[in-house]
């Protein structure tokens, strides 16, 4: 494969049909990492083309031949997950070690699905009448188009195509223009673990409207999956009904961490700064929006900022770097506008609040670890999703209270709640409005459970035995025996 040749349609690997390519580079230093193809509406027509041709034969496809091939795509990115770590910090900016984890990640949703393919099970419904059988089956929906972030550029590939696949769709992905050398090294080992041609394409473009408007309106494509900015997800979700698309949405989030009197606030304030900064705040579960008792608020911050303090940013590949850079600068200028109207506002800046410049960091796009206190309604940061590394810090009195003005939001992805105290695990978890909640856990995710949210932060649920249902039709088949 020549430098530029990233488009994978019908197994081959090609580029676009006049010679157009855009550059990829590292946010943490500029430099390029390398050339992908700038596709655009015949590319993407050829790519829904061979997954079309492609899903008769894949969707009568054993259950278990699908199974094979996942799990050898499993074992493949288990064998390259070094390469594939070291060019995702490369190309995303994330710490080696974090990347490592993802890969990881990445390769049990391979694991999972393959096992899920052979669980997709049917039923038969008892009948009012004597001479009829009413059987119930699960089928594949057809042509998948996949809509993938930058901010997990290879576990949010597996977590849509290895289901997918494994229900028996074919599959058209377009990976974000930040990131798609990452997702040709996934395609590239899905291709040597024997998916067949046209099962799985992949279309790289610089401008996603090229290739996502004919995804859109294909009335070939019967499901879309995206996951990004609640915003695009929603413009996505209207175009999409024009043909009656299945859609899952995995958007935005605006998550909630409450720290309770009966909590230890030092075990509290590691959690919060470990969900709080990872991937560099830009992650929807990390914790926009951190509640904290005002009996324990002095020992929280206290704790916290002096483990923020600690926290070395620079670019992923340096030693003891635990903060990456931001991916572009309309995101590092998002942040810093967030922490100057804050200050303005009355918050109280007790660590970082500033661009990284220093120690080889001008070229990049970093920001200081950063924790606000005195955060209040009138403030950005208490109502936009920061996606940045920047813990706002609000104190309350009641249980009531805290509930209350977590759940103040359009938002309902991820949530965490801090507490000894059963009773209270219980309301909590219960009362909050988010499609998931972390009592005394920071990582309540996994291949094994359903992720994802309600409100404004989408619709549906990957990973977990619900995952593959995105992907399958319900057919009842009414038999009259003669």
């Amino acid at each position: 494969m020549r430098d530029g040749d990233t488009l994978f349609i019908d197994g081959k690997w090609q580029g676009a049909d006049d010679g157009a390519t855009f550059d990829v580079t590292d946010p943490a230093t500029g430099d390029i990492v390398g050339t992908a193809a700038d596709a655009g509406a015949a590319e993407t027509d050829r790519a829904l083309a061979a997954a079309t041709a492609a899903f008769p034969s894949w969707s009568r496809e054993t259950a278990y031949r699908r199974a094979e091939v996942l799990w050898k795509a499993h074992d493949l990115m288990l064998e390259r997950s070094e390469s594939l770590a070291a060019l995702m910090t490369r190309e995303q900016g994330k710490p080696l070690k974090a990347a490592r984890n993802e890969v990881r990640y990445a390769a049990s949703f391979l694991s999972w699905f393959a096992e899920e393919a052979k669980r997709v099970y049917g039923g038969t419904i008892p009948s009012a009448r004597a001479d009829q059988r009413l059987t119930v089956l699960r089928q594949p929906v057809g042509v998948v188009a996949a809509i993938t972030p930058w901010n997990y550029p290879v576990s949010m590939i597996t977590r849509k195509v290895a289901p997918a696949v494994a229900a028996g769709c074919t599959v058209v992905l377009k990976p974000a223009e930040q990131t798609p050398l990452c997702a040709v090294a996934v395609f590239d080992l899905l291709a040597e673990a024997g998916l067949p041609a046209g099962v799985a394409n992949l279309v790289t473009a610089a401008r996603p409207e090229a290739v996502g408007d004919r995804l859109l309106d294909a009335p070939t494509v019967r499901k879309l999956t995206f996951t990004g900015s609640t915003a695009v997800g929603k413009r996505l979700a209207a175009r999409a009904a024009a043909t009656m698309k299945r859609v899952s949405m995995e958007l935005g989030g605006h998550a909630p961490l409450l720290v309770f009197p009966d909590a230890d606030p030092a075990h509290a304030a590691k959690g919060a700064a470990l969900v709080k900064f990872l991937n560099t705040g830009q992650a929807c579960i990390s914790p926009n929006r951190i509640f904290v008792h005002r009996s324990v608020l002095d020992a929280f911050t206290a704790e916290l900022v002096a483990r923020v303090s600690r926290l070395e940013a620079g670019p992923g590949d340096r030693p003891g770097v635990a903060i990456g850079p931001l991916v572009d600068d309309a995101a590092l200028a998002k942040v810093a506008a967030q922490v100057e109207d804050a200050v303005a506002r009355g918050a109280r800046l007790l660590a970082g609040g500033h661009r990284l410049t220093s120690d080889g960091l001008s070229s990049g796009r970093f920001y200081a670890p950063t924790v606000l206190t005195g955060v209040d309604e009138t403030m950005r940061v208490y109502h936009e999703e920061t996606f940045g590394p920047v813990a706002a810090v609000i104190p309350f009195d009641t249980e009531e209270e805290a509930v209350r003005r977590a759940n103040d939001t359009e938002y309902g992805l991820a949530s965490y709640v801090y507490t000894n105290d059963l009773g209270r695990a219980v309301r909590v978890s219960e009362a909050l409005r988010f499609g998931i909640v972390g009592v005394n856990d920071i990582d309540p995710t996994g291949a094994a459970a359903p992720f994802g949210g309600v409100g404004a932060s989408g619709l549906g649920r990957e990973g977990g035995a619900q995952g593959i249902e995105e992907y399958l039709d319900v057919k009842l088949v009414g038999l009259v025996a003669r």
